[in-house]
């Protein structure tokens, strides 16, 4: 058995140490730049202040109809290249925009057309046509696939940012700095093996991911496993070590795989469970009704019109950048997003208070009703599973505002909501398996906890620190295949897989 372990992690070791020398070398990459994506507030920075102009706007129910959409679960208005624009969609498959002037439902975005709004959300910098890439290596979001292909317009600003902009609504979706897509080479786009993505691999990407994963997982723990057995606990070697290894490489994969091989092994199962392996987190039973919390779908006959919603705020000496319908407890209202503040607003355009407990628990108790509410608590600091990270981070963009209710059901799946009363946004919402993913994958992958990450540079030093003894044991490796696969010639003292009777 012990000779057929020592084989597995051999061969897996020259199979797959690369991969895992590469993951480890990009993950420390990610630490500082993650992959391109434009956050709200970049979005907000960009987006210019809408106002009630002439003309501006017509009818919603008119633009509903001119887009051809039956029941669209998203209507924002915002300023496309001058111009105030319905842009409709259901955040998945369909986006569809409508000039809220003419009323007329815009059919393509020509390349002109794209620079200047490139050029308008750059805050009038020059701009230039890069070409139309329905997918390129910092588009690979399947959120953005209502907008493909996208127009790849660069801005001349300090960042040197390309700005993306979707050929069917002509608003800008993503940005990619000039270090972002420098950095993401050997970052983000090498880590999630995004070569195979948007080519022949596509249809297989996750199913790969997976694999080299669980095998990643049986290298690192059959090493750990080899590595215990070949350390002497009680006695020594010949030599007067407890390691069989003299010295070179052997020696420091050994010494370096028992002091940081569980961190290796589970920081690569992590990453396994990224990917929500065969499901493994999806629970059983019915799901929350996220429009039963909202009371009911969108209707044009009762939704506040945009011009004047947009009077009001202006009088007011609000500057809205985008208004999102929505109904909110069963109330159409209009969801008011500015620089650094977000609010609802009545069909008058005034501002609305935040939402009280009792009308945030009545809503969320719609979404399951076979339910009950087992706890309510209202949060005013992050926890383990309601917190913010920085905007390049993997889910970074998520807002995640304060204060927020946490309300806990007692199904079988124990759902959790959080809600904004702001917004009333349905910021989180989680089941039990998810929850254990949150620290299967978050945790062991980034030690995300809120008090780790306060701690800073201490967490930098841990993460670069198990990151770089990754590296190592994998290049040394990668380092000792490579002679074995030449043949290279290897004295006796250091052969991996003697047991230890044949060294003492």
């Amino acid at each position: 058995m012990r000779r057929a372990l020592y084989l597995l992690h051999r061969w897996a070791g020259i199979a797959l140490g690369l991969v895992m020398a590469l993951w480890f070398l990009s993950g420390m990459v990610m630490l500082y730049v993650g992959y391109p994506k434009l956050t709200p507030a970049e979005q907000m920075q960009g987006l210019p202040v809408l106002r009630a102009g002439p003309g501006c706007c017509v009818p919603l129910a008119d633009a509903l109809a001119a887009s051809g959409l039956r029941q669209p679960a998203q209507w924002r208005l915002l300023q496309v290249a001058g111009q105030p624009r319905y842009v409709f969609g259901d955040g998945r498959r369909l986006a569809v925009a409508v000039d809220a002037v003419s009323g007329r439902r815009v059919t393509a975005v020509d390349r002109d057309a794209a620079v200047v709004e490139a050029s308008a959300f750059a805050g009038g910098l020059p701009a230039r046509w890069l070409g139309l890439a329905d997918e390129d290596a910092w588009t690979h979001s399947r959120a953005l696939d209502p907008h493909r292909p996208l127009h790849r317009v660069a801005v001349d600003d300090a960042a040197g940012r390309w700005l993306y902009v979707s050929s069917r609504t002509g608003e800008v979706v993503r940005d990619a700095t000039a270090a972002e897509r420098r950095w993401g080479w050997l970052g983000a786009w090498l880590h999630w093996l995004y070569p195979l993505r948007g080519g022949a691999l596509d249809a297989w990407w996750a199913d790969i991911v997976i694999g080299l994963a669980v095998a990643g997982s049986a290298l690192a723990l059959s090493g750990l496993v080899a590595g215990l057995w070949r350390w002497r606990f009680q006695g020594r070697y010949k030599s007067g070590s407890r390691s069989p290894y003299r010295g070179g490489l052997m020696r420091w994969h050994h010494l370096v795989g028992l002091a940081g091989g569980t961190l290796a092994l589970t920081w690569v199962v992590s990453g396994l469970f990224s990917m929500n392996p065969w499901k493994v987190f999806e629970a059983a039973g019915p799901r929350a009704d996220r429009q039963a919390f909202a009371g009911g779908p969108l209707r044009a006959d009762d939704a506040p019109e945009a011009r004047r919603v947009l009077q009001r705020l202006a009088a007011d000496g609000w500057q809205p950048r985008l208004l999102e319908w929505r109904r909110v407890a069963g109330r159409p209202v209009v969801l008011v997003q500015a620089v650094g503040d977000s609010f609802l607003a009545d069909a008058e355009g005034r501002r609305l208070p935040p939402l009280d407990e009792s009308t945030l628990a009545a809503a969320a108790a719609r979404m399951l009703p076979g339910a009950r509410i087992a706890e309510r608590q209202w949060l005013h600091g992050y926890d383990a599973h309601y917190y913010a990270r920085e905007p390049h981070t993997m889910g970074g963009q998520r807002e995640r505002p304060l204060p927020a209710l946490r309300l806990r059901f007692d199904d079988a799946a124990a759902h959790e909501a959080v809600i904004d009363p702001a917004t009333g946004t349905l910021v989180q919402l989680s089941t039990r398996p998810q929850r254990a993913q949150r620290w299967l994958f978050a945790f062991l992958h980034s030690f995300d906890l809120p008090r780790f990450l306060d701690a800073r540079p201490a967490w930098d030093a841990w993460m670069l620190g198990f990151s770089l003894a990754g590296l190592a044991l994998s290049a040394t490796g990668v380092v000792m295949g490579w002679r074995r696969l030449r043949g290279r010639p290897r004295r006796r003292a250091v052969l991996p897989f003697q047991s230890p009777q044949e060294t003492s």
